[in-house]
Formats: structure tokens, C-alpha cells, sequence
């Protein structure tokens, strides 16, 4: 274990470091940056080692994965965020740990998450996940709603008892006219933001950025990365 307490210390410090030069390059502030470790397929003991490190936002995208890992962390102050595309019947484990759900792309799921907080007397961030590379009125390949539907999904979970309206997020695109761009794709992701901001001030949350494009995700205006192979390592294959 305390092998791999130096290994994922050492790992850490480098993102760090990235983060850190990101944030002075763009001048940026250091602490306008919140890394969330993506601790999928990884188990509940590595989380632990992240806490005990100093990591305090974990994310996961696979409610199976994440509940019994919440469960076995939960003595632990941290802040769990959901990032996976959600099917409505995965809706109320979800939000018996998530504080935040990050991929909130239609308005079903976003009854289903207002009924499940309620129930569960607890409030939970959503962030809308917007999708760059689909066309108007649909969902991205790895989910999202396009730019088009950003209002009516804000405007919905804003009003949704239970529900709290946090932001944005988005993954860079592999296709359409922002692929290969991510510094592109980021920067538009901000035009968003600020549009979204002018009815709901308090949403200004944007993740985007993982371990490959963090720097453009922070030179864009990027609140929030989502760092996942660079601090836990290749993940192991599945199956």
C-alpha cells in the first residue's frame, strides 16, 4: 500500500504542477481550479490513499461502481461527482451519494433527479453536459444535448425542487468542427457559460478538460478538470 500511496503522491504533484503552470500561463489564479479525480474502475482503497493525500472531489461514471464505493468511503469528506451518462432507473441510487451530477442532458432525467432529492431530502448540483458535436435538437454520441437545449435543460433543473443549477460540462469532441480543437471547443464552451450566467448567476461551474487537455481546458477558463489516468495510471482493461 504505501507503494502505491508514493505512486499515486508522485502522480499527483505532476498534475499539480500542470495545473499550476496552466493556471499562470493564463493568469489565472491557482485556487479558480478544482481537480477531480476520476477514480473509475479504481478501488475504494485508492480513493482513501486520495483523501489521505489531499484530494477532496472524486468522480465516477458507472453507478454500480460508485455506490458501494461511495458506501465504503463514506466516513471520508468528500464530494462525489457523477459524470457518466445516467439512465433513468440508475436515478435514485445516484442521488443517495452524488453531489453532483454532471451529465444532465434531457429533460427526463431531469424529473427523475428532482424526484429522487426530494425523497432522499438531500439537493443535488447539476451541470448541463453539452455535446459540440450534435446537431440541434439531439444528444452527442457519448451523450450531451446540443447547444440548442442548453435553456430549456437550465431553465428545468432550476426550477426543479431538489435540484440545484450549477453549470456546465462538456468532453472535447471527436468529431464535427471542433475536433482535434479543444481549445476551441473549451473556449465556445465559455461563450456558454456566460450566456447562461446572465439568467442564472449563481451556474457558473464549467468542467472540462482531462488528462490529455487540461492546459487548454484552464487557458479557456475552465473551473473544473477532470483528471483521471494521469493520477491512477492506465486503467485496467474491462471483462
Amino acid at each position: 500500500m504505501t507503494d502505491r500511496r508514493n505512486e499515486l503522491a508522485t502522480n499527483l504533484a505532476a498534475v499539480e504542477e500542470r495545473i499550476s503552470s496552466a493556471c499562470a500561463a493564463a493568469g489565472r489564479k491557482r485556487e479558480e481550479v478544482t481537480l477531480i479525480v476520476v477514480t473509475k474502475t479504481y478501488p475504494a482503497s485508492d480513493v482513501r490513499l486520495l483523501h489521505e493525500l489531499g484530494v477532496r472531489h472524486v468522480a465516477e461514471n458507472r453507478d454500480q461502481d460508485a455506490a458501494p464505493k461511495a458506501e465504503a468511503c463514506s466516513d471520508l469528506d468528500l464530494s462525489w461527482h457523477f459524470v457518466g451518462q445516467l439512465q433513468t432507473n440508475k436515478v435514485r441510487s445516484v442521488a443517495s451519494y452524488a453531489d453532483v451530477v454532471q451529465s444532465v442532458d434531457r429533460l427526463k432525467l431531469v424529473g427523475a433527479l428532482s424526484s429522487a432529492a426530494v425523497k432522499a431530502e438531500r439537493e443535488l448540483g447539476c451541470l448541463i453536459q453539452v455535446a459540440l458535436d450534435a446537431d440541434a435538437g439531439t444528444r452527442g454520441e457519448r451523450g450531451g444535448v446540443a447547444p440548442d437545449g442548453i435553456d430549456e435543460l437550465a431553465a428545468a433543473v432550476a426550477e426543479a425542487p431538489g435540484l440545484r443549477l450549477d453549470g456546465l460540462m462538456t468532453v472535447a469532441p471527436l468529431a464535427g468542427p471542433f475536433a482535434g480543437r479543444q481549445r476551441a471547443a473549451f473556449e465556445r464552451m465559455m461563450e456558454f457559460s456566460s450566456s447562461l450566467r446572465a439568467g442564472h448567476p449563481a451556474a457558473n461551474m464549467v468542467s472540462a478538460g482531462m488528462s490529455a487537455d487540461l492546459e487548454e481546458a484552464v487557458a479557456a477558463g475552465a473551473t473544473h478538470v477532470r483528471v483521471g489516468t494521469a493520477v491512477l495510471g492506465v486503467r485496467p482493461r474491462l471483462g
